[in-house]
């Protein structure tokens, strides 16, 4: 007798985003195997679930790649050195506070939100795209100052790692703040603010 496996109709890819949204909004812990089997593809049996994704952990490791080589590229700027350094990092500012901002997806960024849901140490490797992706965020925030620094638009002796850990705390914590419904409006303002930092180390000689 032949056993049922997933419907024709299963969509693997849109699966593979809403399983993401799933992941983005709960974390990995929290969320359970019977919210993603119910959450993707109008409901998954469990043979079905692990015939497409193997396991729990392999499935968010997925939708942690997706979310690095979509989402995550806000903050691609940094790497692009046709943008000044200082232009590069309130862009990438700007860009992640729209995309954390926007319908259609949970508020607040899968990245940063993962350093408040941090798995336990045996988990801990699960979450490892993510937080290579915070390590390169951080990597081109420094980039951009030391570059800054280079071409002569900041002094000599600015503390390049004190003013890049600014501004990359301030990216952290606008997770917590869309997450938590403050406007973008009010994260622009705050944005322009912060700005602020890098003017007060400006060179003017």
């Amino acid at each position: 007798m032949a056993t049922m496996g997933r419907p024709r109709t299963f969509d693997r890819d849109k699966a593979v985003e809403e399983a993401m949204h799933i992941f983005w909004q709960n974390g990995y812990e929290s969320t359970s195997l019977s919210q993603l089997k119910a959450g993707i593809g109008n409901g998954i049996s469990a043979p079905s679930f692990y015939a497409a994704f193997g396991s729990k952990e392999a499935l968010f490791q997925e939708c942690a790649q997706r979310y690095v080589s979509t989402y995550a590229l806000v903050t691609e700027s940094l790497w692009e050195v046709e943008f000044a350094p200082r232009d590069a990092i309130e862009i990438a500012l700007r860009r992640s506070a729209k995309m954390q901002c926007e319908r259609g997806h949970p508020k607040g960024c899968m990245v940063g939100l993962s350093v408040i849901s941090t798995p336990s140490d045996e988990n801990a490797a699960v979450i490892a795209p993510l937080t290579r992706s915070r390590a390169r965020t951080r990597a081109g925030i420094l980039a951009c100052v030391k570059r800054g620094i280079e071409c002569s638009e900041l002094r000599t002796d600015t503390n390049a790692r004190a003013l890049a850990t600014v501004f990359d705390s301030f990216l952290l914590g606008l997770s917590t703040l869309a997450r938590d419904g403050v406007r973008r409006t009010v994260l622009d303002a705050a944005i322009t603010q912060v700005m602020l930092a890098w003017d007060a180390s400006r060179n003017m000689g």
